[in-house]
């Protein structure tokens, strides 16, 4: 066995666990374009209008559909277990979004049924698989892709939940007003629709040009 062979696939058990799911999967895809690539690779969605400062707090693992959008998690802060660091899509078209507040929610996402009938057919065998490993290694159902719950959730949860989406993606938003220009602060805000009053006061000014 060599040592790339002995290695974990990341320092992330949770993945590491997806991994070895996947791998026995022999090539078959559970869930529509979603593929585990190597941790960390240095895909940039910003093009390199963000210091290498702010990608360094990215960490991309896995495609998110067939045509090259990804997800990343995002190192809000310095905690230990990356599993529960908020997950990001990373569009190959521009699109940008808070997926998931970690890595457990992102796997209940992924089992949610395909809402296209060929993929529905094509995935059924692998996508059963993964919804028993799931339930296996970590007690979880898959959650709706449009209203972000499970089939176990009250109506309380699923607003504290959304609320919590809400914070994170407004703090993924001044996080990025540290780095960005004035132009790709707006972009970023466009997409994840939010204004600037979203971001707080001392929002005006920041970028690049003012922190220089």
């Amino acid at each position: 066995m060599s040592d790339d062979d002995a290695r974990p696939y990341s320092p992330v058990s949770e993945l590491n666990l997806l991994r070895d799911f996947e791998t026995s999967l022999e090539g078959q895809f559970f869930a529509p374009g979603f593929e585990l690539f190597e941790f960390g690779d240095d895909l940039d969605w910003f093009c390199g209008d963000l210091p290498d400062a702010a990608l360094d707090r990215l960490i991309p693992f896995a495609y998110a559909t067939s045509s090259g959008s990804y997800y990343a998690l995002w190192r809000c802060d310095d905690r230990a277990d990356l599993a529960t660091l908020p997950v990001i899509f990373f569009g190959d078209e521009g699109d940008l979004a808070l997926e998931a507040d970690g890595l457990r929610e992102l796997f209940r996402l992924l089992a949610a049924e395909p809402e296209d009938p060929e993929d529905r057919a094509d995935l059924a065998p692998a996508g059963e698989k993964y919804r028993a490993w799931l339930r296996e290694n970590f007690g979880l159902t898959p959650l709706d892709t449009h209203t972000g719950t499970g089939s176990d959730s009250d109506s309380d949860s699923d607003s504290d939940e959304a609320s919590n989406r809400a914070e994170l993606t407004r703090q993924f938003a001044c996080w990025i007003a540290e780095f960005a220009s004035e132009e790709l602060l707006d972009q970023v805000l466009g997409l994840l629709d939010l204004d600037r009053e979203a971001l707080g006061e001392g929002s005006e000014g920041r970028g690049l040009g003012a922190a220089s």
